[in-house]
Parts: structure tokens; sequence; C-alpha cells
């Protein structure tokens, strides 16, 4: 391991840059003002808000990572991590539908497209005029991808893919989708091609939109194939590919789940912190008392430990080393803490902290989806566990 001098880690420098100063106040700006008003309605109605992300998509927050010339913003990994964590402390909603699209979608185009299909989709996804949404999940194949029931066979040249796919970020509103489907043998993992679909290929339609505990603003629904037929230009790389970029595209992806546990388990911090200076009980703020202020200060250590093992695997992506442990690492340990803290937040505020009319229940509800999507805690041990024994 490294050793901590001043405000450098293994090499990484813990100050924040100027650009990461920057990205950060533009999205408590924006989020101020786009976000705050309007959030708790759309977390009742589970309305997915497509204008705030066209407004995201303005400021260069729906293609951080990709370069100028494709109409992004052409930022590393640091701060994009930045911009999510800062989104995710207003609403983890509208910071997980920014990370899918980022990191999933548009970033599978940007690693493995060919230059037609980056200059034909990038630009429309980094600026927010198109939304991405990205296909691997399955009704019964969950990690268990090897065994994708969805089939693409080939018919001169055209693929005829039929199947479904399930728990889909974007799944209705996406004008695009990055799809990874058999073609070839079950469990063989060189099997597996991928695929840009466009909205309005006959044959690929949205199906069911799921009704969640939290990210209710993020839509989630399936996406249903009946003998749809794509032309092999639209294939990412050569087919047998897919399964093995998918794996690199979520690599990259933890790293982003783990920056939205981050700023979940940050916004639901800081909130618990305020109400404890306010909140009075025997004459005095509930703060002083060792209770709350113990477990402040256990949830100010988890943050911190989280954010170090985040901002490390970020500088490690940036700088082009494989990140498959380290992500795994930030991603199991910042979404499970995420979890903790949400739940103590709820335990500080009281009774005050099961009601709607605080921040507190929000995040309780939202943080545990980190747990879960790109690869639950399970998985993530697994990947780790694999590397670690290797």
């Amino acid at each position: 391991m490294g050793t901590i001098t001043g405000e450098r880690y293994n090499g990484i420098d813990l100050a924040e840059s100027e650009n990461q100063q920057m990205v950060a106040q533009m999205v408590r700006d924006f989020g101020t003002r786009e976000i705050m008003p309007k959030m708790m309605e759309w977390d009742e109605s589970q309305e997915f808000p497509v204008d705030v992300f066209r407004k995201m998509g303005a400021l260069g927050l729906m293609g951080v990572l990709v370069p100028e010339e494709y109409g992004g913003a052409g930022f590393g990994y640091l701060e994009y991590v930045t911009a999510i964590a800062e989104l995710a402390k207003i609403d983890g909603s509208i910071g997980l539908s920014m990370a899918a699209h980022n990191s999933l979608c548009t970033n599978h185009i940007l690693q493995f497209g060919n230059e037609t299909q980056k200059a034909a989709y990038l630009p429309k996804l980094a600026t927010g005029e198109w939304i991405g949404a990205w296909g691997l999940t399955e009704p019964n194949t969950g990690s268990d991808a090897g065994n994708m029931r969805t089939v693409a066979v080939k018919d001169g040249d055209y693929y005829v893919i039929n199947g479904a796919k399930n728990f889909i970020t974007h799944g209705k509103s996406g004008n695009v989708a990055v799809v990874i489907v058999r073609t070839g043998s079950v469990g063989d993992s060189h099997g597996m091609t991928a695929f840009i679909i466009e909205k309005g290929t006959p044959g690929f339609s949205a199906g069911k939109k799921e009704n969640k505990l939290g990210m209710r603003a993020s839509e989630t629904a399936e996406l249903i194939f009946t003998d749809c037929r794509v032309h092999q230009s639209q294939m990412l790389g050569k087919e047998g590919e897919g399964f093995v970029q998918a794996l690199k595209v979520l690599d990259g992806g933890r790293i982003s789940i783990a920056a939205l546990s981050l700023g979940i388990a940050q916004g639901a911090f800081e909130a618990a912190l305020k109400y404890s200076k306010e909140r009075h009980q025997f004459n005095r703020p509930i703060s002083e008392f060792q209770g709350i202020s113990f477990k402040l200060a256990d949830i100010a250590t988890k943050i911190e430990a989280a954010r170090l093992l985040t901002y490390r695997a970020a500088d490690l992506k940036n700088k082009g080393h494989n990140v498959n442990k380290e992500s795994a690492m930030a991603k199991l340990y910042a979404s499970e803490v995420a979890v903790e803290i949400a739940n103590d937040c709820v335990q500080i505020f009281g009774g005050y902290g099961y009601t709607k009319d605080f921040p507190a229940e929000k995040y309780y509800r939202d943080a545990k989806l980190c747990t879960i999507g790109e690869g639950t805690s399970e998985i993530q041990k697994l990947v780790i566990s694999r590397a670690i024994l290797k």
C-alpha cells in the first residue's frame, strides 16, 4: 500500500483540481436551480425528466469522457466522478441516469465503435440530444450473463434478434441502445456480440416500466426484440466480442456507481449533521450527545475511506491501468457504506427521518440500488477474490 503525504496518496493528488472545483460548482448551481424544486414530485410520480438531461447535455454532463471533437467535454475520470457525486448528493436518480448514459451506452461506443459509428452517435449522446440505454441483463440471467437467451441469427447482411432485456435504464425513453446478444453457443464468453440499435427500428420496442423502491426518477424498463433486423454495420467490434467488451465497460461503470454511492452518502451525512446541530433535546443540540457525535464520526470516516478508494480507481483508470480489482473494491465498499450511512441518517433524524418532509428517507431508499446495479456486492467480492487469488 502507498503512503499519505500532505494531500497525496499513491501518486494521487487528493486536492481537487481547478477543473474538478469548476465541475462541482457548476453541478451544485444547476442542481439547486433545476433539480431540487421538483425532485420529490418526480420521485412520487416516477417521472423521468428528459428536459433536465437535455440541459445537462448543454453543460457537457452527458458526454463528460467524450473528446471535444465529438461534442463532449473531453474530461477524465476524476472530473467525471466529481460530477456524479455532486449530482447524487442532490438526487441519486439524476446521478444514476447521468452515470448510466455516460458510462454504459456512450462509453461503449466511444471505446469500441469504429469512426463511422462514433461520428454518427457520440455528438447526439454527448450533447444530450439523444438519451442512451445499455442492455445486458435479462429476466432469467442477471449476473449469469453467459446464459443469455436473447439471440441474433445472421441473415445475409442483417442479424435477426429475438428476446428481451430487463432492468434497463432508459429502456422506454432512450433514443439508442447498445445491446449485447448471443450469436454463439450458450455459456461461451466469445459467443456474444454488441449492436447499436436505434429507437424506431422495426421489431424493437419497450416493455414494462418497473415500479421501484428508490431511484424513482431514473427510468428502468424492458427492451423487447421480435424479429428485429439489424444491419451488420451496427455491430460494435467483431462478432463474438460483445461479452468481453461489456466486462471492460463495467470496470469503468463500477467507478461511476462508487461515485454515485459516495454522493448519496455525503448528501445523507450533510443533512444529518445539519439537523443534529439544529435539533435540541434536554436543552442542547443532539450533536452534543455522544451517541450522535460518535455516529457522525463513524460516518465521516467511512465516507473518507470510500472517497479514497473511488478516486484511486478513477486515477488509475485515467492512467490507462487495468482497474478490474480497484473498481470492484471501490464499488463494493462505497455502496455498502452508503446503505449504512443512509440508515444512520434516518436514525439521527428520528421520527422525522421516516417522513417525506425531510431528505433522510429518500437517501435511504436510493442508496440500496448501489449494492445491486452493475454487479451485486456478491459479484464484486467474486471479482476481487479472483484478482487476489491469481
